[in-house]
């Protein structure tokens, strides 16, 4: 396999894939690029999300898909935002903002002590749109949601995601996060899947 199409016109996520992926030799390109529109996330589930839009991206391109579908988990809120991350602020009635987001989580958050969050990944890769058996990676980082933003780099809710032990958040770490996010913690776990390709 060298080329497969990224179920998602995210930037963010295009950079991160790329990045992992170039040292196997595998071209990354966005499905926007290849003219697939969005695909609907009607599922509860992270994975069930990933891999109806892994095989929308197939189904359209003929090429492999790899498709993501993550999110930052609070304990204290039941598991919110999860699969709702992305439009978290938006089904509150609220534009569609990385920084209305934040500020709905950290504000929902201020009535609890427990500030616990992780980031969780699903990536599914399917070699064809009715691929039986697609390959499955999960990742989980956790960290703590801090009230004040950290940091330049990242996207989404990282300059609010706290590794105590690194003392950093997400958006401080720079190259530092494709090695040690939800990210590429569910790719560590997929690439042994990938050998057998």
């Amino acid at each position: 396999m060298k080329k497969l199409v990224l179920a998602s016109n995210n930037a963010g996520k295009l950079k991160e894939f790329a990045a992992l992926l170039a040292p196997l030799g595998i071209e990354v390109v966005t499905q926007g690029s290849l003219g697939v529109p969005e695909c609907p996330e009607p599922h509860v589930t992270f994975i069930e999300n990933a891999l109806a839009k892994a095989r929308h991206a197939s189904a359209i391109t003929g090429l492999p898909a790899l498709a993501d579908d993550s999110g930052i988990c609070a304990p204290a809120l039941g598991g919110a935002p999860g699969v709702l991350s992305a439009r978290f602020a938006a089904v509150d009635g609220q534009p569609r903002s990385d920084d209305a987001n934040n500020r709905l989580l950290v504000e929902r958050l201020r009535a609890f002590d427990d500030k616990r969050a992780c980031y969780y990944a699903a990536l599914v890769l399917v070699r064809h749109a009715d691929d039986p058996l697609p390959l499955i990676g999960e990742g989980t980082w956790w960290g703590e949601v801090i009230d004040t933003p950290r940091g330049e780099g990242g996207f989404g809710y990282d300059p609010y995601f706290l590794l105590p032990a690194l003392g950093k958040t997400a958006a401080e770490l720079g190259a530092e996060k494709n090695r040690i996010s939800h990210r590429a913690l569910a790719l560590a776990a997929l690439l042994p899947k990938l050998s057998g390709l």
